[in-house]
């Protein structure tokens, strides 16, 4: 028998039912088998009673999704998928009361026209118990997805381990979760509850607890997809979570997070934290106080020692009186803390100091050459605000028994791949015997003085700047060894003999001279270089003085950044070839 010939027997009989009342007191029906959009419907079984209530079930084989879907307005467009199972259902007159089914749905692909939700090859079993309550329904249900691959922009999941229990109501404008559960494979699970507007999908309520969460699991499959362009987006965790959130008119209202014995590393080595405790709460209409601690950690290769912070969270915005940040030997201290989150943009000013560091830890810590002193510095302002950081006022460091004064400095975008960077910079009275010592440059006794100005990096590479080394003014031993000579050569250009090996002054280790000076003003990776005064064929480096004296010329005034570098390689490399007069 055809499906529609049976709806007509079912109707004739439900309209016909009180002709009967007198003499029949219950009807049965049995249908072995019904064909319906390319679904087979077996062991159909009705029964109706005389006061216009029935009852029956049935069997659904190799149904396909695909066929069925088409006769219902849903978000996805389902290409295919089959599904099997059991239904049993019950209602009065022409009214259904109850639907409770139980199938089993493989290979299922669905997808949107903005292709953002997708999915392939899924399976799993779904289980739906409806029962009519006035105008809606009342609804339990579960959801066991075990296999194929769904995409739900961000979000990209394979394999199944996705389940959800739960139970509510539905009608034509509001679908309720009273309570529910959701568990993600090597993640955990959450307890929900939610209030969703049926005409555009809106999550109007929204309240989410869960527990110990696996945050590496967590991070891999939830968070990271969120973070992917961010400073965030490549981390490595270990340790558990607990997460409460609330949502209200699709928007959050609230969060409450807890980190307990948490590990978390920059997989680029820009940072890590160990041994993290921390309780963040957060609310959009209330101040909250949000505390963190961590045993050590890292920050751009140095490290970092136990730190407690805190501050205070009132809506978008944080602020707090000062944190201080052990570094090495020091610590970083930064005061009067104020940042807001306002249009999609943060924007926070602070002022910061950092005391008295040991340059050998330091240099040691990122990997420079080994430095002797203190390095500290003072930044009375700085400001970041739409992707642009600027530092009010002077930042002052203590290095080389000399000092360097940053000014001007302006950080564009430094989150992204491609940060650009401003500063000018004015170095006094470094020694350069200490200077010289550290880079092995070859011994030299003096002070010296530099200026950069109008420098601009972009991805941390010089693209322009304006600079100026010279003896620093005043009276102090001016000598330089054989080394030294041969080394500043170079800079200003290879080619000449070595005239120091074919004259007498081979017996000297090392000169007397006046005035140092070189200088490089680079624009379009060209560097146009000049000396302390001009010579006729070229620049004078190093101006000799007294007995012995040596002066050093440079003859090369256009070379290429690339070539510089090159030059400073091959100094190290000890190829370097000094031009005397």
């Amino acid at each position: 028998m055809t499906h529609g010939r049976v709806l007509r027997l079912i109707f004739l009989l439900l309209a016909g039912l009180p002709a009967f009342a007198r003499a029949v007191d219950r009807i049965d029906i049995h249908v072995g088998q019904v064909r319906y959009a390319g679904s087979q419907v077996e062991n159909i079984h009705v029964t109706l009673d005389m006061n216009g209530r029935w009852q029956g079930q049935a069997a659904l084989r190799q149904a396909d999704l695909a066929v069925m879907a088409k006769a219902y307005s849903l978000p996805l467009d389902v290409s295919q998928g089959q599904a099997d199972g059991q239904a049993i259902f019950s209602g009065n007159d022409l009214n259904v009361a109850r639907l409770k089914a139980d199938l089993a749905l493989r290979d299922v692909a669905f997808s949107n026209a903005e292709g953002s939700r997708a999915g392939e090859r899924v399976g799993g079993r779904l289980n739906v118990d409806l029962n009519r309550s006035g105008r809606g329904w009342d609804w339990s249900g579960a959801l066991d997805w075990n296999a194929g691959e769904i995409y739900w922009q961000p979000w990209y999941l394979a394999k199944g381990g996705l389940s959800f229990q739960g139970k509510g109501s539905l009608s034509d404008t509001l679908l309720t979760l009273e309570r529910g559960r959701l568990s993600v494979a090597g993640v955990g699970d959450a307890v929900l509850a939610a209030t969703v507007r049926r005409s555009d999908n809106t999550i109007q309520n929204l309240d989410l607890d869960a527990r110990k969460l696996d945050a590496a699991n967590a991070y891999s499959v939830l968070l990271k997809p969120v973070m992917e362009k961010t400073l965030l987006g490549n981390l490595e965790m270990a340790g558990r979570m607990d997460v409460k959130a609330q949502l209200q008119e699709g928007a959050l209202s609230a969060f409450d997070v807890s980190l307990q014995d948490f590990d978390v590393a920059d997989r680029d080595n820009r940072f890590a934290l160990y041994k993290v405790s921390a309780h963040v709460p957060w609310s959009l209409n209330q101040p909250t106080q949000a505390n963190l601690h961590y045993d050590g950690g890292h920050l751009l290769s140095m490290p970092l020692g136990a730190t407690d912070l805190a501050g205070v969270l009132n809506g978008y915005s944080l602020t707090s009186p000062s944190l201080r940040i052990p570094v090495l030997d020091g610590a970083l201290t930064l005061k009067d803390v104020s940042a807001a989150f306002v249009q999609g943009q943060w924007h926070w000013h602070l002022s910061a100091g950092l005391t008295p560091l040991s340059m050998a830890d330091f240099s040691h810590a990122v990997g420079w050459p080994l430095m002797q002193g203190k390095v500290a510095a003072s930044i009375p302002m700085v400001t970041y605000t739409n992707g642009r950081l600027t530092a009010d006022g002077a930042m002052g460091f203590d290095v080389f028994d000399g000092s360097v004064v940053v000014r001007n400095l302006v950080l564009q975008n430094p989150m992204s791949v491609a940060p650009r960077l401003q500063a000018d910079i004015q170095m006094r009275n470094l020694d350069l015997e200490l200077l010289t010592r550290t880079y092995s440059f070859g011994a030299m006794t003096g002070r010296l003085d530099g200026d950069v100005k109008n420098m601009e990096l972009s991805r941390w590479q010089p693209v322009k700047f304006d600079a100026d080394f010279h003896s620093s003014p005043g009276n102090y031993p001016r000598k330089i060894s054989q080394r030294a000579v041969e080394n500043i050569s170079a800079l200003g250009g290879a080619g000449a003999a070595a005239a120091i090996q074919r004259s007498f002054l081979r017996f000297f280790k090392e000169f007397n001279y006046a005035r140092i000076g070189l200088s490089c003003t680079l624009r379009n990776g060209v560097c146009d270089m000049d000396g302390v005064e001009k010579a006729q064929s070229g620049y004078v480096i190093v101006k000799g003085s007294g007995i012995p004296a040596i002066t050093v010329l440079g003859y090369n005034r256009s070379v290429s950044w690339g070539e510089l570098l090159d030059r400073i390689k091959r100094i190290t490399a000890g190829n370097a070839s000094p031009v005397i007069k």
